[in-house]
Order: structure tokens, then sequence, then C-alpha cells
């Protein structure tokens, strides 16, 4: 296997190291057969493992969650694409009233172990209605897990956990992160759900980011750092479980907290951190918790008009100075 890996390798590569491992995996959505993807990121699987493992589905985001609840609940491990994250709403009575409720509601006697995949995100200027980040509609459904990889090692250990998780799991895949490259991950690599990395160590200032952000903020970090501005960055990988104990401990050892999220600042994920740290970590902070999140308006068409709406390195580095002066 190559040293390095494109970010939508390693999601056909994650789906193909659990299908080998446990026959009862199963992959369902549309053109994930022959067509090998919308986002090429199930290349190779039909090939592999044929249309008994591989289902190709009609254009119907409430047929495939459905389908994919009916297999998990009589002994199959389906991984269920839907195309855009923005459709997720098509199908939400499944993801919202049923999935999460189901081991709830039969006092743990019938399970639902089901992945959902899902390309997340904007950037790439495909209009409102495609370039979302959603993360926050599932943050607020009890009973479900959600994971966020940032890098292509994470994808396959983020996805092999998530795959093997009794539990439901909502995947986002970044589709501004699809054709970036890192290393390989290594055989048997598993990232447990819900345990926080620090992507970068630092002294001055805690940034925490998911998915997409990460990038921006390391990229702000490595700017900062010429300046003698020296900010951790903590990749959080996942919502649910969250891994608030990496994130006080990193504030213990800076005193300062930048929340960088692609959700609409209203209603984000960011909101939740900030008030842990607020509640459990109030006398670790030496200056007030800042968010940089996405403006509450539709995601724009035009490359520059997103750019206003989304985070960037300019409007991360802008935050950590404002910060880092407190």
């Amino acid at each position: 296997m190559a040293d390095v890996i494109t970010y939508r390798e390693a999601v056909a590569e994650g789906l193909a190291r659990e299908m080998r491992r446990d026959p009862s995996v199963v992959c369902l959505g549309e053109d994930i057969g022959a067509a090998e993807g919308v986002f090429k990121t199930t290349v190779g699987l039909f090939k592999e493992f044929g249309p008994e493992r591989v289902w190709d589905t009609p254009i119907s985001e409430q047929a495939i969650v459905g389908a994919a609840m009916g297999a998990a609940m009589t002994g199959l491990r389906p991984v269920a694409e839907i195309m855009f994250s923005d459709f997720l709403a098509c199908c939400w009575d499944y993801l919202a009233n049923e999935i999460p409720k189901v081991r709830y509601m039969t006092g743990g006697q019938v399970t639902v172990p089901l992945v959902v995949r899902t390309a997340n995100g904007g950037g790439l200027g495909f209009g409102a209605q495609h370039s979302q980040a959603v993360e926050n509609w599932a943050l607020a459904v009890p009973g479900l897990k959600i994971a966020a990889p940032s890098t292509p090692a994470d994808v396959v250990g983020l996805l092999a956990a998530a795959v093997r998780s009794d539990d439901p799991v909502l995947f986002f895949e970044h589709k501004g992160l699809f054709a970036s490259r890192g290393p390989a991950a290594p055989p048997d690599h598993l990232v447990p759900l819900g345990e926080a990395t620090v992507a970068r160590p630092g002294t001055d200032l805690t940034v925490v980011a998911l998915a997409s952000t990460v990038p921006v903020a390391l990229a702000a970090a490595e700017a900062l750092a010429r300046d003698g501005i020296f900010a951790e960055v903590v990749d959080l990988r996942c919502l649910i479980p969250l891994d608030i104990r990496t994130v006080l401990e990193s504030v213990g050892r800076t005193s300062r907290l930048l929340i960088v999220e692609e959700n609409p600042y209203q209603g984000g994920w960011g909101g939740t951190v900030a008030s842990l740290v607020a509640d459990e970590g109030f006398e670790l902070l030496d200056a007030p918790i800042r968010r940089v999140a996405a403006a509450c308006v539709p995601l724009p068409f035009a490359d520059p008009l997103e750019q206003r709406v989304m985070p960037t390195v300019d409007k991360v580095t802008a935050a950590v100075r404002g910060l880092a002066a407190y």
C-alpha cells in the first residue's frame, strides 16, 4: 500500500478492510457500484465484493436509510451512503425518530448497527442545497454517534470503529478534503469513537476544530508561529461521543479557547463545546471563549461570497491574535 493516500481513497480502503474482515458488512447507495461513487469513494468495492454486498439503490434517501435500518435489525452491518449531507433531510424521520430510538424502546433487545456515510460541507461552489455542513442537525438527536475525520488515516480508523459500533453512526466525509493527501493508515488501524487528538501542540491558545476546519486551524497556527504566537490545535474527530476531557486539558495548558466550526454560528456544535468548557473549566480561562463559525445564511454559489461566509485562515488568524492580546 502507498505511504501516502488521498482522503477519498481512504474511504474506499476503510470500507474494503471492514468488508474483508466481516462478511455481514454491506454497502448501499446511489451509484456506489459499477460507477464507484459520484465522489469516487467506493472505487474497487463492486469489483471485489459484487452485487451481493454492494447495492446500487434508487434515488430515494428514504429507501436507502429505511433498507439499511431493516438490514441492521436483522443481522447485517450496513453502510448506507447519502450522496450529499443536505439530503439527510429527506430521510430525517428515520434518522431522528426511528433508528436512534430502537435500542432504547426495545430495552436493548434490538440494536441498529448501521453507518450512514455522507459528503458534507462547502468550499467547492456547489451552491446552497449541496454545500451545507450539517453535523449540528444530528447533534440534536439523542442516540446517534457522530464522526467527522480530517485526515486519510482517521477516515480509515474512525470508519472501522463506526462499522463495529452497535449504535448508529453518522459519518461525515468532507467534500473539500477528498483530494487532500496524508499518511496511509497502518494495518488494523482503529480510532475509537470519542477520542480527540492534539494535531499541533502549543502554549498560548487552544483552537478546537473538526473535519475541514482542522487544516484551516493548522494553517493559521503555522502563520501565527512566525510571529511568536503558538496555538495548540485539537481535532475533535467526533461530536458524539464528545471528548471534552482533551479540550479541558488543553485549555488548562493554554488558558484561552477558540472554536472553529463550519456549521452556522446559530445552533452550531461550538456552542455546546463553549458551554461545557464554561461549566467545567471556567477557572482555567484567562479570556472569553470565542467562536469562528459560518454565517447564518444559505451558502452562496460564487467562490468569493462562499469564502465570506465560511471560516478561513485569515478569520482564524485574526481571532487568535485578538484572544492572545486579551
